[in-house]
């Protein structure tokens, strides 16, 4: 009989892809449950907190999505997830960006969104590398 039929359960391939998609799915969980965090942390005036709370709802559902990939799916899911979080969090850093002239503002959403890419992608990185590439 083969290990596998012994009830053997391989190692989790890409651990760190894996746990960085439950933490991001637990961001978009809270994105749906508290949209008004986005437009807190931008201190953005009131006239823009509907916009941003919409987008807050967005990345909720989007961050989920790409998380269930990242949690659940193969390694091509997982490192396809990846990738797509890493462009989307780089996005989010230009266009957040943007949206503010408060240069603390400006410095605490590029180092959030810039320092989740930078996370995810090193992840990915440590991840292919112990699959073999």
């Amino acid at each position: 009989m083969s290990a596998a039929g012994a009830g053997y359960v391989p190692a989790m391939r890409f651990p760190l892809s894996r746990a960085l998609s439950a933490a991001t799915a637990a961001y978009g969980g809270y994105a749906l449950a508290q949209p008004a965090h986005l437009w807190q942390a931008m201190k953005a005036d009131r006239k823009d907190r509907e916009g941003l709370e919409l987008l807050a709802r967005t990345y909720g559902v989007r961050d989920l999505a790409i998380s269930a990939a990242g949690l659940l799916g193969g390694p091509g899911a997982v490192r396809a997830a990846m990738l797509v979080r890493v462009a989307m969090d780089l996005g989010d850093g230009l266009l957040l960006s943007t949206r503010t002239d408060d240069p603390d503002v400006r410095r605490k959403v590029l180092g959030v969104t810039l320092g989740w890419a930078g996370l995810n992608a090193l992840a990915l990185a440590i991840d292919t590398a112990r699959d073999g590439g």
